[in-house]
């Protein structure tokens, strides 16, 4: 990309991918965004389990009963956590760290979607996303999931954000 404003353009989320792994120079690059990404602080608490393990993707992809069956299609999935009690701010900080792998991947050609899991109920009735998700990578009851961003070879083409919907009317003038 020539410029942010080109790359904010550019960057969709894709839910399908090629098969093609994403090569591991391309994830250090990626995880790389998120480690220099900014926190409250400085601290630097958050934390990413990375797994290109099919079948523990197979078992991310069914952890919410809706919005999450699109992660069996990835390549490699990065959960984004954090320690609640840690700091107070790990779902900001953990929410930058997402949205500079996203913006990352895309400027490397690869695409990445955001599955929501903190907040969310799992497939099986009263137990979390969360609480399911931890279990499938084998994180310790100390963290959180905020989310999994999926990574891979987008196979599908979109296109690039039209400024002229952009809703400039949810821009407050507080001038």
């Amino acid at each position: 990309m020539n410029s942010f404003k080109e790359l904010a353009r550019q960057r969709r989320s894709h839910r399908k991918y090629t098969e093609e792994p994403v090569s591991p120079e391309d994830l250090k690059t990626v995880l790389s965004a998120a480690l220099m990404a900014p926190t409250g602080k400085g601290l630097r608490k958050w934390s990413f389990a990375v797994t290109s393990d099919k079948t523990r993707i197979e078992a991310l992809s069914r952890v919410r009963t809706h919005g999450s069956a699109f992660l069996a299609g990835a390549p490699t999935v990065i959960a984004v956590m954090g320690n609640p009690a840690e700091l107070d701010t790990w779902i900001e900080d953990g929410s930058i760290a997402a949205v500079s792998m996203q913006y990352q991947a895309q400027d490397l050609g690869l695409g990445t979607c955001w599955c929501q899991i903190r907040n969310r109920e799992s497939s099986t009735e009263g137990v979390s996303a969360d609480s399911m998700a931890k279990e499938i990578l084998g994180i310790g009851e100390d963290k959180s999931i905020l989310c999994l961003i999926a990574l891979g070879h987008p196979c599908d083409e979109r296109k690039p954000q039209d400024e002229e919907s952009l809703r400039w009317e949810q821009v407050i003038d507080a001038d």
